[in-house]
């Protein structure tokens, strides 16, 4: 092992001993679980900030966790830190034949499937019985779906294609609306697991992972909130919950100050979005009379006439506010 590394080891081992931490002497595999998670997301953080420096911190805090669970292992007996490393190193070698061996995969998709079909010839892996078994429970449940469908489109068991998948959660949001109308909290549940489960899967044909995509969309959201707070707090009112029905209007003052240019430009796209709304609002009567619908609840009958005459109102509120 390299000097720095060993220092680390040895650190710990010294930590972990006799006149040592006592806190770092308590500890067990158990009770260290709630850190190594801790650090993993501080490490997904710290990449996402982009900050070297930041990144170095926090893969040094994941790797002490590493090295504490090997001192734990060495001290029982059990393992120790060399032995955590040979048996990567012969996982990794065993696992790219196709580069220590004599294997022809010249494709991503082909050492992905590579990867498998070694993994199910391993001892660790003989107790398995299903494709689907290694995906640990404890996972994030977005990252799991994706890995247990992708494991799965291994295997054969998959969609055609992306319009297959997207066609899947129109159903299931269909059948949410339904449940939805009924306010069955079992059949809400059910099927809002339903439609995410299938949300995740077009996420994979696209190539998008779902998690990230929620992360940044809750960022967006911080943001936005964060940005309503200051104008609030700019007009001296206090934050309540009475007050929120006229948080929308402090919503609509974002980036007027600073970037009056951007927000004109959001005020149009705004605009078009509303526009296109209205244009399929129109279309509904005509749709629920056809039966084209989900079926989720019943349309109010209402003649042609009357239809036509609230399409074209809704075809003139929006020239007018143009």
């Amino acid at each position: 092992m390299t000097e720095p590394f060993t220092r680390l080891v040895e650190i710990m081992s010294r930590l972990r001993g006799d006149g040592g931490c006592l806190w770092d002497r308590e500890q067990t595999h158990e009770t260290l679980k709630p850190y190594l998670v801790e650090e993993t997301y501080e490490v997904l953080d710290a990449i996402n900030s982009g900050d070297p420096e930041h990144i170095k911190g926090e893969l040094g805090d994941l790797l002490l966790q590493i090295v504490f669970h090997a001192q734990i292992g060495s001290e029982a007996g059990k393992f120790n830190l060399n032995d955590v490393c040979d048996a990567i190193s012969e996982k990794l070698i065993r696992r790219h034949p196709h580069v220590f061996g004599e294997s022809d995969a010249d494709t991503s998709q082909k050492v992905i499937d590579q990867w498998e079909k070694i993994k199910l010839t391993e001892k660790a892996h003989e107790k398995r019985k299903s494709v689907l078994d290694g995906v640990p429970r404890s996972m994030p449940a977005l990252l799991r779906a994706m890995r247990l469908q992708g494991k799965a489109g291994s295997v054969g068991f998959d969609w055609d294609s992306a319009e297959g998948a997207f066609a899947k959660v129109e159903e299931e949001l269909g059948e949410f609306s339904a449940a939805f109308a009924e306010r069955d909290p079992g059949e809400m549940e059910e099927e809002l697991g339903d439609l995410l489960f299938s949300l995740v899967n077009v996420a994979r044909f696209i190539e998008v992972n779902p998690e990230e995509a929620l992360g940044k969309t809750i960022t967006k959201f911080i943001n936005r909130f964060g940005h309503v707070e200051r104008e609030i707090a700019r007009s001296g009112k206090a934050i309540t919950r009475s007050r929120s029905t006229k948080w929308t209007g402090y919503g609509k003052r974002r980036r007027r100050r600073n970037e009056p240019q951007a927000y004109h430009e959001d005020r149009r796209i705004l605009r078009r979005h509303r526009l296109r709304r209205r244009s399929i609002l129109c279309q509904l009567p005509e749709i629920f009379r056809t039966g084209a619908h989900t079926g989720a609840c019943k349309p109010r009958r209402t003649s042609r006439r009357v239809d036509e005459k609230r399409c074209d109102v809704h075809r003139n509120a929006g020239r007018s506010r143009l």
